[in-house]
C-alpha cells in the first residue's frame, strides 16, 4: 500500500541528504521529533553526526535528548547552561549582534551556545515544524479566523527574525546551517497537502504529518516525542527569571538591562 506522504517523506529525506552528504555534522538536538528526525537521516549521510543540547543538567530537553541519542547510537555533548553562565552568554549575544528583543535572545540562546561549543562547519537543524506542520499549542483549539493568523505570523517571524538571526550566529562562528524542513522541495510538496490534515484537534495530533512519516521511516520512538519549546525545555526560561527576581525586575526588563548595559558599553 502506498504511503500517502510518500513524496514529502523522499523530499525530507533529500533535504537531509543534500545538506549534510559527506560532511561532519553538529546537530542542534533537543530530543524531539524535529531534531530527532533528522539526526537519525544525517547518519545515513554524514561522514560524522554528533548531537548537542543546550540546557541545564535536569532539563526537560537534556533528559530527552540524553535518551534519544543513547538510542540512536550517536554522540552527544551537553552544552550546559546555568545562573552562572547564562548572564555572561546573553551578554556575549548582544555585544556580537546588537539584539534587544528579549524574545529573541532567549530562543536564540540555544543555538547560540550550540555553535559556540560545535567544532562541526555544518549546523543541522530542525527549525521549521513548529511553523509548517503546525506544532505549537497556540494553535489548538484556535477558532478561525485567528487560527489563520496566527499561523501566518508566526511563519513571518520564523523567515524575516529567527532564520536571519539564526544565519548570523553560525556566520560568526564559521560554520553553515542546514534546515531541512524549509527546504524548497519540502515545502512544495508540503503545499499539496490539504492544510485540514495538518491542523491540530487536539495538543497529541500536532505534527501528526510529521510523526506518520517518522513512523513509516521506521522511527516510531522518535514519532512518539513529546516537546516543549526550546526556551522552556532547556531551562532558560527559568534561569532568567530567577535572574531577574534576584534583581527586584520583570524578566524582559531583565533582558533589556543587560541590553542596555552591553550597548553603553560599546558606545
Amino acid at each position: 500500500m502506498t504511503f500517502r506522504y510518500g513524496k514529502l517523506r523522499d523530499s525530507i529525506i533529500k533535504a537531509v541528504k543534500d545538506g549534510c552528504e559527506g560532511k561532519d555534522v553538529g546537530v542542534a538536538f533537543s530530543g524531539g521529533l524535529d531534531s530527532g528526525l533528522v539526526s537519525a537521516l544525517a547518519g545515513d549521510y554524514a561522514d560524522s553526526v554528533t548531537l548537542y543540547t543546550c540546557g541545564t543538567d535536569t532539563s526537560y530537553d537534556t533528559l530527552m535528548a540524553e535518551e534519544l541519542a543513547e538510542e540512536l547510537g550517536l554522540p552527544w555533548i551537553h552544552v550546559k547552561i546555568s545562573e552562572d553562565n547564562v548572564e555572561s552568554l546573553i551578554r556575549e549575544m548582544i555585544e556580537h549582534f546588537e539584539i534587544s528583543d528579549p524574545f529573541t535572545i532567549t530562543y536564540e540562546l540555544q543555538l547560540y551556545s550550540v555553535c559556540r561549543t560545535a567544532k562541526e562547519k555544518t549546523i543541522l537543524s530542525g527549525q521549521g515544524c513548529d511553523e509548517f506542520f503546525i506544532g505549537c499549542a497556540k494553535y489548538v483549539d484556535c477558532p478561525d479566523p485567528e487560527y489563520s493568523l496566527l499561523v501566518r505570523d508566526g511563519v513571518d517571524r520564523l523567515l524575516n527574525v529567527s532564520v536571519p538571526c539564526e544565519k548570523k550566529i553560525v556566520s560568526h562562528f564559521g560554520q553553515e546551517i542546514v534546515y531541512p524542513y524549509l527546504n524548497t522541495g519540502v515545502l512544495a510538496e508540503l503545499n499539496q497537502i490539504d492544510p485540514s490534515e495538518l491542523r491540530p484537534k487536539d495538543m497529541d495530533s500536532r505534527k501528526t504529518v510529521l510523526k506518520e512519516i517518522a513512523a513509516d521511516l521506521g522511527f516510531d520512538t522518535i514519532a512518539g516525542r513529546k516537546k516543549k519549546s526550546s526556551q522552556y525545555g532547556s531551562g532558560t526560561t527559568d534561569i532568567i527569571r530567577a535572574l531577574a527576581k534576584a534583581e527586584n525586575m520583570y524578566f524582559n526588563q531583565y533582558v533589556m538591562s543587560l541590553y542596555d548595559d552591553v550597548m553603553n558599553d560599546k558606545s
